[in-house]
């Protein structure tokens, strides 16, 4: 066998094991947000503190985001994400401490919901920079979508395997992810890679350096910023316990089904991504996939049959699966290896601010307007921003290929 073959073999196993490391990993931390979401609801019935949930997860990813950018261009970024996968396992184990105790309360949930949140700041960054040293760079569009279809059986199989576990108790459901990410985090202690060590100094102008990257490259600000709003408004998650008790009338079981169904959707559209990948008039279609998640969201919003809104929510998941392959692999082709760390993290900001954030926005206008007025009005929200975008960000609108135009 040449060294050529040998390099890439070798690259490859570094690359599978990642990627089952992500898989149990996901897997585990989905299955955690049904059992905590399902918690809290029970102990507070309240669509205000499942708002409160994402908005406790997003502040602490908030402030430490850009430093988690510098740790990810200076340190093993697989050894960061088995770190964070250590973070949630100890959480899982005071859950299931509290529960097996009966101390299980509200404000401990909110606890629990900001080491959450700090473990994400570094997973995040670290994960998304890792994964372009594995592959060569005409197979990354090709390898963002494999991980991404991974993620989407983690996301399918984690939140109903979580619901079918809930039925048993809590604790059930909290050992088995302590398990999975202590799994988890020994896969990723496992990856080897050309890992270079930087040495930057922890100064503002190197903290700071991803964000005039971003805000320099249109490209990149546009496709960055798209998600923030898009998933801000349009985003129903945090809603799903509602819909599931109170408009569906299902149980845990009918939770953990809907929490899949975007996933569903994703697998497919990942799978066909892999197949057929996007070469030709990827801005165009970024935006037409934003505008169809609102579409598709204003749909589930306004439905009361189970098989219908399942529907919606993996339509709404495929469009998202487009949107995430298109701007993930975008922005690592237009950022040097470098960089990749800090840029990663200003990625990782817009993502969670679009999913923690957007939490806690749906909760606090269904406390105002209903369940279904909050999830109707981020849908059509959805939809003018893609219109909006389309405007703002012609660069983005009018890139066609997905090819680097870093100079070499």
């Amino acid at each position: 066998m040449s060294k050529s073959s040998t390099r890439r073999l070798f690259t490859q196993r570094q690359f599978m094991r990642f990627w089952f490391a992500r898989l149990t990993g996901v897997s585990a931390n989905q299955m955690l947000m049904v059992a905590v979401a399902w918690q809290m609801y029970d102990i507070t019935s309240s669509a205000w503190d499942l708002g409160l949930v994402g908005l406790f997860q997003f502040v602490p990813a908030l402030v430490l985001m850009l430093p988690a950018g510098h740790a990810a261009d200076r340190f093993h970024r697989g050894r960061i994400f088995a770190t964070c996968m250590g973070i949630q396992a100890l959480a899982a184990v005071v859950l299931i401490l509290a529960t097996q105790f009966h101390f299980a309360s509200r404000e401990l949930i909110l606890g629990i919901s900001i080491l959450l949140g700090v473990a994400r700041a570094f997973q995040m960054p670290a994960q998304q920079a890792l994964t372009p040293q594995l592959v060569p760079q005409n197979m990354l569009q090709s390898a963002v979508a494999l991980s991404s279809s991974g993620m989407q059986v983690a996301i399918i199989g984690g939140p109903a395997i979580g619901g079918l576990l809930y039925t048993t108790g809590a604790t059930t459901v909290y050992v088995t992810c302590a398990v999975l990410l202590l799994v988890a985090a020994m896969l990723a202690l496992l990856v080897r890679y050309q890992h270079q060590e930087a040495h930057l100094a922890a100064t503002w102008q190197t903290v700071l350096a991803g964000f005039a990257f971003v805000w320099q490259r249109k490209v990149l600000l546009g496709a960055t910023s798209l998600d923030l709003f898009a998933v801000l408004l349009g985003g129903a998650t945090a809603l799903l316990p509602i819909y599931a008790r109170d408009i569906l009338h299902t149980g845990p079981i009918g939770l953990g089904v809907l929490r899949s169904a975007p996933a569903v959707g994703a697998l497919v559209m990942s799978l066909a991504i892999m197949r057929w990948p996007l070469n030709r008039h990827v801005g165009h279609r970024l935006l037409a996939a934003v505008a169809v998640f609102g579409v598709a969201t204003v749909v589930f919003g306004l439905s009361r049959n189970f098989g219908l809104s399942l529907v919606a929510l993996a339509i709404s998941g495929a469009a998202d699966s487009i949107s995430v392959v298109t701007r993930s692999t975008l922005v690592q082709l237009e950022t040097p290896n470098n960089m990749r760390g800090r840029v990663s993290a200003v990625n990782s900001m817009f993502i969670g601010a679009s999913n923690q954030l957007g939490e806690f926005e749906s909760g606090a206008t269904a406390a105002l307007f209903g369940a279904v007025g909050s999830v109707v009005l981020g849908g059509v929200g959805t939809v003018l921003i893609a219109g909006t975008w389309f405007r703002l960000f012609p660069a983005l609108a009018k890139r066609d290929r997905m090819e680097s135009t870093i100079p070499v």
